[in-house]
């Protein structure tokens, strides 16, 4: 009998951080032997009252650390750790609890592997020899040895002033406005929440969201407030509710493609949260990664733009429409926030890599991206008809899936009593793979729900890919419905 584990609801560590550090220490105390099995999730969710997605997440861990290992159809066995050197120290009492969320495994790239886990461009794409020629420009010029000297903090100065200019032309950059240049928009984020938040402040962001926002200022201690995401974004009367009950410091958000909906905010929707934010003294962060991934309908000014005020930051990556192994972002808002910001990062990695940020400069003034970006524009447009078109075709009735006009994700719903971790690893034997909507909850996680991101995969291969899954669904789908038919009706007394 495995003894059954004391949780505190109310404790700052998640609960299935608490199951994971009392299997943890049954297996190395020698409680929980080798080979010994662990209870199935659902009867343990059961028995402890626990959302069965909890109980998984710990598994996880503890399969991701050594400690147990999952078989297909028989269950999860204890396969034990080597014991530690009798003078290490012990790692476990010196760091602290992670607020990250584990993350799901994905399929190992190969031929056959038709993978919709990861929102990122396609290689394919990729111009290779434009990109080639850039480089060779930066190193032939006479300023090529600048490059590879220490710089500043705010990027390299011919990049920065060049997105200067592009903001000012745009309109988002106002006369109190500054442009640092981060190492990617993930960096940029993580800046800014260390400026700006402390330990206890509540922070507003869309539910589902991407796991890096919510990962990054759960371990700056942020109390996180999930606003839902609807068809035209977030949802304006549930934050003006969320805002009546509490004082938050921030709103995090993404209002153009969002990731992992592909959701983009109609233009009322954003001067109400910039009204409803400047009333509340609130900090707005505007994550614009995808608004130029547009591929019908026309673009919306971004919240930096409607801001008469200019207190909202804006940030911005060439990841999702050129090489986002560069790791160029960059953030615009108001100079001081933006001046701690740099103070944080010299802190960090004095600055970024100056020799990816003069290549893409020299790749910018050639015409080059332009060309790349059309390109771009002219596939992601197919792609996501691919997506749509096969959506519409293969998954089970009942199925609900957004629309977007651009971007890279769609979020997808599947039929109840349907559960999408729980038919992953039968995705993953078929050779297919896709995030479950888990790994985006706040606090509402929606088991039938995952998101396809289907900017990386040709739009053959979506069209397979979203079949198979069709038809795993489906099969699943009449499974359990014949199971519950089947089911004997209670006795009437």
């Amino acid at each position: 009998m495995i003894p059954k584990p004391q949780l505190d609801p109310q404790s700052e560590v998640p609960l299935y951080q608490q199951l994971h550090r009392h299997f943890t220490g049954l297996i190395q105390s020698g409680s929980l032997k080798r080979g010994e099995r662990l209870p199935p999730t659902r009867e343990l969710a059961g028995l402890l009252g626990l959302n069965r997605t909890t109980v998984s997440a710990a598994y996880e861990l503890l399969e991701a650390e050594g400690l147990i290992t999952g078989q297909v159809g028989r269950g999860s066995f204890v396969t034990g750790r080597d014991a530690a050197p009798v003078a290490g120290l012990n790692w476990e009492a010196i760091l602290e609890a992670s607020h990250v969320t584990p993350a799901q495994s994905a399929l190992k790239p190969g031929a056959d592997t038709i993978s919709f886990a990861v929102s990122r461009p396609c290689e394919e794409l990729f111009p290779l020899e434009d990109f080639r020629a850039s480089c060779e420009e930066v190193m032939a010029g006479p300023d090529f040895a600048s490059v590879l000297q220490l710089g500043s903090p705010g990027g390299y100065e011919p990049l920065r002033q060049y997105l200067i200019e592009g903001s000012r032309r745009e309109g988002v950059l106002r006369p109190g406005d500054d442009v640092m240049i981060t190492t990617g928009c993930q960096q940029a984020l993580d800046l800014v929440r260390r400026v700006v938040m402390q330990p206890g402040d509540k922070v507003l962001v869309e539910e589902p969201v991407y796991p890096g926002v919510k990962n990054l200022f759960l371990e700056s201690g942020a109390e996180l407030t999930g606003i839902a995401v609807q068809a035209n974004g977030m949802d304006v009367a549930q934050l003006e509710r969320a805002l009546a009950k509490a004082r938050f410091k921030a709103l995090v958000l993404t209002p153009n493609f969002q990731n992992p909906t592909g959701a983009t905010m109609d233009r009322e929707g954003r001067e109400a949260i910039l009204r409803l934010a400047h009333n509340a003294g609130m900090v707005v962060i505007e994550n614009d990664i995808y608004g130029q991934l547009r591929y019908e309908g026309e673009a919306l000014p971004t919240l930096k733009q409607l801001d008469s005020t200019g207190d909202s930051l804006l940030l911005r990556s060439i990841s999702k429409i050129s090489f986002p192994g560069l790791r160029v972002g960059w953030g615009i808002g108001p100079r001081p926030l933006i001046a701690r910001m740099m103070e944080a990062k010299q802190l960090s990695d004095l600055h970024s890599d100056q020799l990816s940020q003069a290549t893409l400069l020299h790749f910018a003034l050639s015409g080059r991206i332009e060309t790349h970006l059309a390109r771009i524009l002219e596939a992601g447009a197919s792609r996501l008809k691919a997506a749509l078109t096969a959506c519409e075709r293969y998954l089970p009735a009942g199925s609900r899936f957004t629309r977007p006009q651009g971007g890279m994700n769609l979020w997808v719903r599947l039929p109840e009593p349907l559960d999408a971790s729980e038919l992953l690893g039968r995705a993953h034997r078929e050779g297919v793979s896709y995030l479950p909507g888990k790994y985006f909850a706040i606090h509402r996680a929606e088991p039938g729900s995952l998101r396809l991101s289907f900017a990386g995969v040709d739009p053959g291969r979506i069209e397979k890919g979203i079949e198979i899954l069709g038809e795993i669904f489906s099969t699943e789908l009449e499974r359990q419905r014949a199971s519950r038919d089947r089911e004997p009706a209670p006795a009437m007394v």
